[in-house]
């Protein structure tokens, strides 16, 4: 099929798909393009056009994919449209060398060690966000746009040590307008539509971009002036010089990465901890189990950084919630060169689609895949699991650079809320998830707070 065969082994489901019908998904939401037997088959081939995509959601093929053949594999058309006006670039956007020095540069910020330094930032801005709840007149928080304050708060504090006034309120409102008409960049990509083709949203999304690139290129300008090292990843960036050619980073290169960790960085977490939120009000077993555990743990002092590896079972609900709502459902990748994936012959210039949705939610690899069940990660059962049956970071060498971050950032918001909170829920349905490149809630995820009486 267009160059894609095996002799060995039959071949996977092949799926015609009807171009108005998939343009049309991909525009409201991608998730609805996924071919539905990519839920259940280890991978599937669709042919949509005269084009052949190939989805996979067996986690040996992942491996060999992603790791084994790593070097065969670009990041493609589709990803360079949707996010590169506004990541250039960066560490998300870049292939081959430029992606390796850069990732180079950026590694030591992520030092475990380091990590452990953030985590009294980490915990100053969830308490800052308890304030200011604790303030409130009314009991009712939009808890997405709360997240998303809370941990843009901590980025800017640990990456950029404050940021010297960015705006923070006009920054979301402009990582919002840019993501939001992301599936019509998607959706004119797979069909070779030209770039200049307007659609819905786009003048706000590049005015949103360029305030966001010019916020972060005042910042460094800032730093260059003042000469001041202070440890942070602007500085790591500014001192960063390439081993090879011995070159440094320019200031759009610098712009970049940082608008990389800011929008990759902030909005994924803070749609973990919003879906966290929401599935805990849910399941009330779960959160008081979480709660019974943090007051064990804190003992009734302020959560503290030596806390936060203690806290097993908050960990393994953040973890459930990414495994329901993976931040980033869909990996994409471009083939560069010939190769052979489990038997098949895979051309250059073949997509390739790894929907971490898919992945999370498929049949074959979860026993009841849409329950809420956050002892799948205790050690023992995350032992006895393919290493990428869960991706909520990705996965290969492109794995994200800030996981262990993000979990440990994760853990100390919903520590420091919960431990002042209950959060209960203002509909009796789930909100519905919709991918703007990441997964958020279709609706305002709106909740009642209360304050937890000792």
């Amino acid at each position: 099929m267009d160059g894609i065969n095996q002799s060995s082994k039959p071949m996977g489901p092949v799926v015609r798909t009807s171009t108005p019908k998939a343009l049309v998904s991909l525009i409201r939401n991608p998730l609805d393009a996924l071919p539905p037997a990519i839920f259940s088959e280890p991978i599937v081939f669709s042919k949509m056009g005269g084009d052949v995509k190939i989805y996979i959601a067996d986690p040996a093929l992942i491996h060999e994919a992603l790791v084994k053949n790593a070097d065969a594999l670009g990041k493609g058309e589709q990803v360079r449209r949707a996010l590169g006006p506004a990541l250039g670039q960066g560490l998300l956007t870049a292939d081959g060398a430029h992606w390796k020095w850069q990732r180079q540069s950026a590694a030591s910020a992520f030092r475990h060690d380091k990590l452990l330094d953030l985590q009294p930032a980490m915990i100053s801005a969830a308490e800052a966000t308890r304030d200011r709840w604790l303030e409130m007149p009314s009991g009712k928080v939009d808890v997405g746009h709360e997240m998303m304050r809370t941990t843009f708060d901590i980025i800017v504090e640990t990456m950029m040590s404050g940021g010297h006034g960015i705006d923070v309120g006009k920054v979301e409102k402009s990582i919002s307008d840019f993501l939001g008409p992301t599936g019509w960049t998607f959706a004119f990509s797979v069909v070779g539509a030209p770039e200049w083709m307007p659609y819905p949203g786009r003048r706000k999304s590049r005015s949103a971009v360029t305030f966001l690139r010019s916020s972060l290129a005042g910042v460094i300008a800032d730093r260059r002036k003042s000469g001041e090292d202070r440890h942070d990843l602007v500085s790591m960036l500014l001192a960063a010089v390439d081993p090879e050619t011995g070159r440094t980073m320019s200031d759009e290169e610098i712009v970049d990465n940082l608008m990389t960790f800011i929008t990759a960085g902030h909005e994924t977490t803070a749609l973990g901890l919003a879906w966290t939120f929401d599935l805990l009000a849910r399941h009330p077993e779960c959160k008081e189990r979480v709660i019974s555990e943090i007051d064990a743990v804190t003992a009734g002092a302020p959560l503290a950084s030596e806390h936060i590896a203690k806290l097993t079972y908050t960990r393994q609900v953040f973890s459930e919630a990414m495994r329901l709502y993976p931040p980033a459902p869909v990996i994409t990748r471009t083939a560069m060169q010939d190769f052979r994936l489990g038997g098949f012959h895979i051309p250059a210039g073949t997509v390739m689609y790894v929907p971490i949705y898919a992945v999370h939610h498929h049949r074959s690899i979860w026993k009841n895949p849409e329950a809420f069940d956050p002892e799948r990660f205790t050690t023992e059962n995350t032992k006895q699991r393919h290493r990428y049956a869960y991706m909520p970071f990705g996965a290969g060498p492109r794995v994200c650079i800030g996981s262990a971050f993000a979990m440990m950032e994760a853990v100390a918001v919903l520590s420091v809320l919960l431990k002042t909170f209950h959060l209960s829920s203002t509909t009796a349905t789930p909100p519905t998830p919709v991918m703007k490149v990441t997964l958020r809630p279709k609706q305002r995820l709106l909740m009642h707070v209360e304050k937890r009486h000792a």
